[in-house]
């Protein structure tokens, strides 16, 4: 009998025992209260509890006045002390590609010179491939259609091609670091080829990487091969991955990567356990909410007027429409209040590439969207401050314009944000030596072990 079978006589038992179970895991709120228990390790005004320190970035939309009043501010984001603004601009300015520059600045704590930043990318050229027969063996043998957990397992299975795995000293930590932000975006693409072809019945293309290209030229050549793409389109890649390289240490996944590394395991394990983190649609796989929602406000909605917009979206709060979630997807922040520096950035990117000839209906309701929704959420939610767009607002859009696959968009935030990762894993072997283990208050009543024939 196959294995969906065997599930399919048992689903009835299951779904009994699920609910079983479901009921005796909910806890009331009354008790977070009364312990004084902050969920999700936010305060009753939605600010994380401080759980460590960071040298590495750090981001800001609140400032604190003589009378501990917090008072919201335009988002501010520093990489290593730098102005995530005046990284980008001086990037922009010499019209070349910063993701390996930033990777150094994060790794390093300082920017390179001109011949460390060469030296630097050296290395990683030089590092960019994978063992002999593993994208046979281990990509092409099992392809997934979710290519982030294709990612995980090809993580996890370079491992056993390591010599030297499990130490983890700094200098064999960094070591592996290197070795995964040279190889991530051939994992990503390989993984979707493998997807494309197996699955979708696509030609299979696998291409090498070319020294001379950029981390996000390499991308989009291996993905789509010479001549596909645009030097621009490659700009704008490599912005929207320097932009999604580090978010502080208290984002889910890069406080995964503290929490794993705490434990003394191993890099590939650590990683792999960030992965599975930056996966959720409530972390990394935002965008691609983002990008669906929108595609059903075009269907439902023919006329974009502003109030037929927001009649759709009131219905989207109220869980009549989309997926009846009562969300609108790239709106808010953990942390920023009055903007999001990052979607400021990516929509000045927006408008620069889409000119009049490419401002599509998607466009005008991006564009609409981005004003109308806040006003709809705080009217629905009572909220009194200021709802900001998030990043996740315009990312999706702007791989869609560069012709990204949406199986992609969440494994570029990956390839981006193995920066970060190995930078808080270096900081955490390098400070802490204590295993990360928060505290959980018991709140079950005591009761009486009853015997099987008594029950």
């Amino acid at each position: 009998m196959k294995f969906e079978d065997i599930l399919a006589t048992h689903d009835e038992k299951i779904s009994k025992l699920s609910e079983k179970a479901y009921t005796s895991d909910l806890i009331s709120n009354e008790l977070y209260e009364k312990y004084n228990v902050f969920r999700g390790l936010r305060d009753n005004k939605g600010v994380g509890v401080v759980t460590g320190l960071t040298e590495i970035s750090e981001m800001n939309g609140y400032e604190v006045d003589k009378s501990g009043q917090r008072i919201p501010i335009e988002g501010v984001m520093y990489y290593r002390g730098i102005n995530i603004y005046d990284i980008i601009s001086g990037i922009k300015k010499g019209n070349r590609f910063g993701y390996e520059e930033c990777a150094y600045l994060l790794l390093c704590g300082s920017l390179p010179n001109k011949k460390e930043l060469e030296d630097f990318v050296c290395l990683l050229n030089d590092l960019r491939s994978v063992p002999d027969s593993f994208v046979r063996d281990v990509i092409l043998k099992a392809p997934s259609h979710d290519i982030m957990n294709a990612l995980s397992r090809s993580i996890l299975t370079l491992y056993s091609y390591d010599t030297n795995p499990d130490d983890i000293s700094l200098k064999n930590v960094f070591r592996q670091a290197l070795q995964l932000i040279a190889v991530m975006p051939m994992l990503a693409v390989y993984s979707y080829q493998a997807y494309r072809h197996y699955i979708l019945g696509k030609n299979l293309h696998i291409r090498q990487p070319k020294p001379e290209l950029s981390t996000a030229e390499n991308f989009l050549y291996m993905l789509k091969g010479t001549g596909k793409y645009t030097k621009e389109q490659a700009h704008i890649l490599d912005i929207c991955m320097i932009l999604q390289a580090e978010h502080g240490g208290g984002n889910n996944s890069s406080f995964t990567t503290h929490v794993v590394t705490s434990s003394g395991t191993d890099t590939y394990s650590c990683i792999s356990a960030s992965l599975g983190s930056l996966k959720g649609p409530r972390h990394g796989g935002a965008n691609l909410k983002v990008v669906h929602m929108m595609d059903d406000i075009l269907k439902h909605v023919r006329n974009l007027t502003d109030s037929n917009i927001e009649k759709y979206l009131e219905k989207m709060l109220n869980k009549e429409v989309y997926d009846k979630s009562g969300l609108i997807y790239g709106l808010g922040h953990a942390v920023y209040s009055l903007s999001d520096p990052r979607a400021n950035i990516l929509r000045e990117q927006l408008d620069e590439y889409m000119s009049d000839k490419k401002r599509d209906r998607l466009y005008t309701l991006y564009d609409k969207l981005q004003c109308i929704a806040p006003k709809v959420l705080q009217k629905h939610k009572n909220i009194t401050g200021k709802v900001a767009i998030n990043v996740d607002y315009y990312s999706g859009y702007l791989y869609k314009k560069l012709e990204i696959p949406e199986q992609l968009y969440t494994p570029i935030f990956a390839v981006s944000r193995i920066i970060g990762w190995s930078a808080h894993r270096l900081e955490e072997l390098s400070n802490n030596g204590k295993i990360i283990r928060p505290a959980y208050i018991a709140v079950a009543p005591r009761r009486e072990y009853i015997d099987i024939n008594k029950r």
